[in-house]
């Protein structure tokens, strides 16, 4: 997908120490697709907190100093659980192509979790560039996601 359109300008990135290897990778990758990312941390294998990087992703999508997120730990799963508790967020988590696809298409993702030690990097590279190049349809999902919002 070397040639691939993204629908992002800029990108925040996290992890955990379970994420760190991937989020690296994907870091580059990104980069040298010309994404601007900023790179929130962590940068070192010393054991951390997942929901410290997960807020502060959040924090950037939902404050607008990014179009998109992106959250690695371990399995993927303790950063969904954490992105989802902010107002605003709707984080995938997606361990394939298709999951990425259908949690633009059809949930507007804005954060995209993934489990670093679950995924091979080329997988991962793909399930991220799908997720930001894929816009989300609306129609009938714009009356479902309406529904997730506070009365």
């Amino acid at each position: 997908m070397s040639e691939t359109q993204y629908l992002v300008s800029t990108l925040a990135i996290g992890a955990d120490h379970g994420g760190l290897a991937m989020k690296n990778a994907l870091v580059s990758r990104l980069r040298e697709a010309a994404v601007a990312v900023q790179d929130l941390g962590t940068d070192s294998p010393a054991s951390v907190d997942y929901p410290d990087f997960a807020h502060a992703v959040c924090r950037a999508v939902v404050e607008g100093r990014a179009d998109r997120g992106i959250l690695v730990c371990g399995t993927g799963i303790g950063m969904s659980i954490a992105a989802n508790r902010h107002h605003g967020i709707r984080c995938v988590l997606a361990h394939d192509v298709t999951t990425a696809r259908l949690g633009r298409e059809h949930n507007d993702g804005n954060v995209l979790a993934l489990g670093g030690r679950l995924l091979g990097e080329e997988l991962a590279w793909e399930i991220v560039a799908t997720f930001l190049a894929i816009p989300f349809s609306g129609g009938r999902h714009s009356r479902r996601l309406a529904k997730l919002s506070p009365a």
